[in-house]
């Protein structure tokens, strides 16, 4: 995971010893919002009007961030609207590629090699992480964002006048409940496996460790009551923080119980949270949008600082479609 400085590329991994051996992520910098007419949304500048065929993704099927904007691609009907690429599962020393050798679709826009290239199309002297998503457009050539929780945001009602869509995954008078929600998965689960595996110090991992399992346990109580997360009056309803939780779970077992030493138990040992997964991965278009061997091969391959060998584990067995009872609980 390299950065670029004042438009140069450089090959370096965080460091954490300036938090004390703690993982701290970097917030996204460009954070501009397609909204239906262009005008401002919450950040960044106008002028993103929601049009079909105007925007591009630049996602991996390995990353659980990225991830999140092909399901939401996909649950909102864009696929027709929204073109995409997809880099290499391999993030070496030049970052995430286009090598169509190693399970890119290559840059069909720009025929770029590297990510990177995209960042310094949008600013040429453009100093910071470089990371997907990213969510491009075509007709001003620049990025609108690269902020996933945002993106999704933005697919999710944007493009509602173009597709005749009017199903919303964050509907307002349920966003105190989610948002709440979303900051304690994101803190302790979604961004957790990582301060967890990438931790330099022990007690940095084991706090980190501890915050996940207890926000598991609260999960596997709270989903043994109800099919999702979010309820609306006496009945549980699918939003975005399903979605956001769903791309870490995913990639448990087959990651993050081994790589990253979150070994306490395997998901497919909670037994209300493994049927819950297999309920988001058989909903319609979902099971589409996930690469158990593009997340198996990105993490282990290109994390040497971990794995120096670069063994890809043969396992574990997976089966997201076996059937489940999360319907009785509706």
């Amino acid at each position: 995971m390299g950065l670029l400085v004042k438009g140069e590329w450089k090959d370096k991994w965080y460091d954490t010893d300036k938090s004390d051996g703690a993982f701290e992520r970097e917030d996204a910098q460009l954070r501009n919002w397609i909204t239906e007419d262009g005008q401002p949304g919450p950040s960044g500048k106008g002028g993103f009007a929601a049009e079909s065929g105007r925007y591009h993704l630049y996602v991996s099927l390995a990353c659980p961030w990225a991830h999140r904007t092909l399901i939401f691609r996909e649950l909102k009907g864009l696929t027709e609207h929204i073109s995409v690429s997809v880099v290499s599962p391999d993030m070496l020393d030049c970052g995430w590629t286009f090598n169509v050798d190693e399970g890119s679709s290559g840059d069909s826009l720009y025929q770029s090699r590297f990510l990177h290239e995209i960042y310094t199309r949008n600013k040429s002297d453009y100093s910071g992480r470089v990371t997907v998503p990213v969510l491009w457009d075509k007709q001003q050539a620049c990025i609108v964002s690269n902020e996933s929780a945002e993106i999704i945001r933005m697919l999710n009602t944007a493009f509602n006048g173009i597709i005749g869509d009017e199903q919303d995954f964050y509907p307002e008078h349920l966003h105190s409940q989610i948002d709440e929600i979303n900051e304690r998965v994101y803190h302790t689960i979604n961004n957790g496996v990582y301060k967890a595996g990438f931790a330099t110090k022990a007690e940095k991992y084991e706090a980190a460790f501890s915050e996940l399992f207890d926000s598991l346990d609260w999960l596997e109580s709270r989903l043994t009551q109800q099919r999702y997360l979010v309820k609306d009056g006496h009945k549980s309803v699918l939003t975005e923080a399903d979605w956001r939780l769903f791309t870490t779970l995913i990639r448990f077992d087959a990651v993050y119980f081994g790589h990253f030493k979150c070994n306490l138990k395997r998901i497919s040992d909670y037994p209300a949270i493994q049927n819950y997964v297999c309920d988001l991965y058989q909903h319609p278009g979902v099971a589409e949008t996930v690469s158990i061997e593009h997340i198996k091969r990105h993490y282990y391959y290109s994390h040497d600082m971990i794995n120096p060998m670069r063994i890809v584990p043969v396992g574990p067995e997976l089966n997201f479609s076996a059937e489940h009872n999360r319907a009785e609980l509706d």
